[in-house]
């Protein structure tokens, strides 16, 4: 696919925002303990993005409740949708330096399309050593889901099923989606805004 920047500039991808709020003491003191001086930027990505694929649970997996949306809290809570983990992702790397941006899918919800659709969130990174951009989606994984790290080809949580209306959406925002935004901080029950409020399409 042919990923789409949403801005020419390269600083524009790591803007501080309400939800990428990498100055945050708890972000900063876990970028210190994730990140160091001789790690490599390929390196670095590959340490958050395992970081937050395995130790941030997705709130559907553990049936959480609590809905968590700016980086710092899915940090704390160790909790978040996709949305959430997806701020996080980006705020990690952006204290880093390295340029990262937020890319949409229309899945299905579940496993019909009687069942309703939903926009999935994951990130595009930006490899200056590459001059490229990858997408990468730190969901986290279970049984039938294996996103890895991979630079070479995508790996990622959900492959698109065109049959089903499912699709890729190209740009990659400089900002979180402000529907995705919106359905986290118009809720409070993770589960019951997760089977009935999530947008559909962009």
């Amino acid at each position: 696919m042919n990923m789409i920047c949403e801005s020419e500039k390269l600083a524009d991808y790591l803007l501080e925002l309400n939800e990428v709020n990498y100055s945050n003491p708890i972000i900063r003191d876990k970028a210190e303990e994730l990140f160091n001086p001789f790690q490599t930027e390929i390196e670095k990505v590959k340490v958050a993005f395992e970081f937050v694929r395995d130790e941030i649970s997705h709130s559907w997996d553990i049936q959480g409740k609590r809905v968590t949306c700016h980086a710092s809290d899915v940090l704390a809570y160790k909790e978040g949708i996709c949305y959430a983990k997806s701020h996080l992702f980006a705020s990690l790397l952006r204290s880093q330096g390295i340029p990262t941006g937020f890319c949409y899918q229309r899945l299905m919800l579940f496993d019909t399309p009687e069942k309703g659709y939903c926009i999935h969130a994951l990130n595009a990174v930006f490899f200056r050593t590459l001059n490229k951009w990858v997408r990468l989606d730190a969901r986290g994984n279970k049984e039938g889901i294996d996103a890895q790290f991979s630079m070479d080809e995508e790996k990622l949580a959900f492959s698109i099923r065109e049959e089903y209306d499912e699709k890729d959406y190209p740009i990659i925002y400089v900002k979180p989606h402000p529907q995705t935004v919106d359905v986290l901080k118009g809720h409070t029950d993770v589960l019951e805004m997760y089977k009935n409020h999530l947008p559909e399409s962009l």
